[in-house]
């Protein structure tokens, strides 16, 4: 049994916290409102929540530790247990997975010598399988901290943790400078990000999903002619229900309607021929 209650920090480190925390308490009109950030604070101490983190944010925000392990271990930005100094995740969402996330994992499973959340003997990375990152212009996805690293294949991915491994440095595909997850963790507590150009740096969606914002701006789709124009709708106009092959000079069809705004005869609208039965059961 773990010794009860949780060991406090030492008085130099809670107070160095305190004060922190009570500058993220400070930003929201309940405190208890605060317990994500503080959890952050916390985890960027040690690496992960600790039982002194959990009591720490309960008794700054009058919670329970009870009330504070819920969320904490309801959420998987935060960690349970020691972890690397790096958390190298890799997408095996649908996309990322057809385009080659799951061989990525498998392949670094096997490269590392750990399974899924296993940590290297080195303490450097974490391998953990993740979830969509919503960078699916870019698959195969993985992040290390957060940060984007698009388009990846095993050997490119191989050669990124080894470089994390080495300390050698590397660069996200787009976004901040690559940092530690204390250091991320900070940062995600609402810190400023005090290196220089990192709040400059930034990243942008994808050419598929620039094709699509074009499109419902009316613009021309690239590498099509004028016929593949959508004229985008506007509030005023309606509907235009207009197909993309369509020139602008040309007379709409007559009736275009979709389910949604023109409903067709179905059985459930003709009363001559209903779904289902038409008297109730025994009758």
């Amino acid at each position: 049994m773990p010794q009860l209650p949780a060991p406090d920090y030492p008085a130099e480190v809670r107070a160095r916290l305190e004060a922190d925390a009570k500058e993220v308490i400070a930003r929201y009109p309940g405190s208890r409102s605060a317990l994500l950030p503080l959890l952050h604070l916390v985890q960027a101490e040690e690496g992960h929540v600790t039982r002194t983190g959990i009591r720490f944010c309960a008794e700054l925000l009058d919670l329970t530790t009870a009330e504070v392990t819920a969320v904490s271990t309801f959420y998987s930005m935060y960690r349970r247990g020691p972890s690397g100094e790096y958390q190298v995740g890799v997408c095996t969402n649908t996309l990322c997975a057809v385009m080659g996330g799951d061989a990525i994992f498998d392949e670094l499973k096997q490269h590392l010598g750990v399974e899924n959340g296993g940590t290297t003997e080195d303490g450097a990375v974490t391998l953990e399988h993740i979830e969509c990152n919503a960078a699916c212009d870019f698959a195969p996805v993985v992040m290390v901290n957060w940060e984007f690293f698009d388009n990846q294949t095993p050997e490119t991915a191989k050669r990124l943790v080894d470089d994390l491994r080495a300390g050698r440095t590397v660069e996200p595909t787009r976004g901040a400078p690559l940092c530690t997850y204390k250091e991320t963790s900070r940062i995600l507590a609402g810190f400023p990000d005090e290196r220089p150009g990192a709040v400059e740096a930034t990243g942008g969606a994808g050419p598929a999903s620039l094709v699509g914002l074009r499109l419902a701006k009316g613009e021309v789709a690239p590498g099509r002619g004028t016929d593949h124009v959508i004229a985008p709708r506007t509030p005023a106009a309606g509907p235009t229900d207009e197909p993309p092959g369509r020139h602008s000079d040309e007379p709409a069809p007559a009736g275009h309607p979709s389910s949604h705004d023109a409903p067709q005869q179905t059985s459930d609208s003709d009363p001559a021929h209903p779904a289902g039965p038409t008297a109730e059961e025994g009758e």
